[in-house]
């Protein structure tokens, strides 16, 4: 896919250079779904107009900065390829707005070399270019050795006050790349991780979910708690003793190694959260609830996925003498928490106790089940009838007809036979 993107750009007659994650990933030999490219000797207004007749440009704005520009083309194969569309860069720098560490903006220098913007970027694995033209590798931070070491190395020392998000990606790079980060990069992500609390939720959020998406979140966790950073992200972590937050970490890599869903894999990084503020297992499940809620509204991640992890956190606590063992008590669970949580609550119990090294034959035995009567009637929608019946037959619309319909649901689970138009509406007349 970059490829063919690569040969529209290298049509556009600019002398453009493939930079960043895709040249990384290149050089690992893995897919890459990023396409940005920078483009030397020419300012943003220029680029703009270079670019305008090839489709509709839009500026590319980071963090309140305009840093380039996005072109969506007129091709309809290219645009199919890049629907976000293609990003373009001049060289750029950060200039100095004051005496602090945080008071400089960045601005772009059609005089500046792609060895010089190499220079400012967050990682040297990341500080690489490829010139379309002839392939030539710009490498002038030797970012090729530490990516063939596995390191990440911060390209200079204010790396991370310039931007703290860098911080957070460099975790999510632990957890997708499986790499390790060098002593004096360490001592830095220490040293500045309350910068971390000054970041949009957005640009977080974002992050966080590719680090918990990734094959190795356990070991990007740890480093989030050891430097610091994870309590920056959720304070209510300093409660939390190492041990416990040992146990939640492996219950989160336990969730990423099955594939579970993101829900999921947030849902085990808070489930466990409020046990310090409330021990008993219902009371620490209604805090660890109330954790998720604030920590994932204020990160600014989408409503319906904080309602599912919410819920999921909220009905965790699993006891096995508990556990739904008959069809009917399979679709009174189906029924009660709808089919979306009641496979990632058991998505959940799995994850918490293949991290204790516990037996999971009774789970994995109660989600066969769950997959058996999925078929069954368990939803007001499965029923025979519905509220139109109800109110012919005599009742009055308003709450009593939902009431009667969830009395009737309720019948139908314990005994799916009687989910016939004639028996439900005898029910009702009786």
């Amino acid at each position: 896919m970059i490829r063919e993107i690569e040969d529209y750009v290298r049509a556009l007659d600019l002398d453009a250079y493939l930079v960043g994650g895709a040249v990384r990933d290149e050089l690992l030999g893995l897919d890459s779904k990023d396409a940005d490219f920078l483009v030397p000797g020419v300012d943003t207004e220029t680029l703009r107009g270079r670019l305008a007749p090839h489709g509709r440009v839009e500026d590319l704005v980071v963090a309140e900065r305009l840093v380039g520009i996005r072109l969506h083309p007129r091709d309809k194969t290219v645009r199919a390829a890049a629907p976000a569309g293609i990003e373009f860069a001049p060289p750029r720098k950060e200039v100095s707005t004051g005496p602090g560490r945080h008071d400089f903006e960045i601005v772009a220098d059609p005089a500046l070399s792609v060895e010089d913007d190499m220079r400012r970027r967050d990682f040297t694995v990341n500080a690489m270019a490829r010139r379309l033209s002839d392939g030539e590798i710009v490498d002038p931070l030797d970012g090729r050795s530490d990516l063939e070491w596995g390191v990440l190395r911060a390209v200079s020392d204010t790396s991370f006050a310039e931007d703290p998000l860098r911080i957070v990606r460099g975790l999510r790079f632990v957890s997708q790349l499986g790499f390790a980060f060098e002593g004096r990069t360490l001592d830095q992500m220490r040293e500045d991780a309350p910068a971390v609390t000054l970041l949009s939720g957005e640009r977080v959020s974002e992050e966080l979910s590719k680090l918990l998406r990734g094959t190795r979140p356990e070991a990007a966790l740890l480093l989030a708690r050891d430097t610091g950073v994870l309590v920056q992200l959720v304070p209510q972590f300093a409660a939390v003793p190492e041990y416990l937050s040992d146990h939640i970490f492996a219950v989160v890599q336990a969730s990423a190694d099955a594939g579970d869903d993101l829900a999921v894999r947030l849902a085990a990084l808070f489930h466990d959260v409020g046990k310090p503020i409330d021990p008993d297992p219902l009371g620490h499940a209604r805090v660890g609830a109330e954790i998720a809620g604030e920590t994932l509204v204020r990160l600014r991640f989408p409503a319906r996925l904080t309602s599912s992890v919410v819920a999921i956190v909220a009905a965790h606590p699993y006891r096995e003498e508990s556990r739904p063992r008959t069809p009917a008590e399979v679709r009174r669970f189906l029924m009660v928490h709808g089919d979306d949580l009641a496979f990632q609550l058991v998505a959940m119990r799995l994850a918490d106790l293949r991290a204790k090294d516990r037996d999971t034959s009774g789970l994995e035995e109660l989600r066969a089940s769950l997959e058996r009567e999925l078929s069954s009637p368990h939803r007001l929608s499965d029923l025979a009838i519905g509220g139109d019946d109800l109110i012919a037959a005599g009742f009055v619309e308003g709450p009593a007809v939902g009431e009667a319909l969830q009395r009737l649901l309720e019948a139908v689970v314990d005994d799916p036979s009687l989910n016939t138009r004639a028996d439900l509406l005898a029910r009702v007349q009786s």
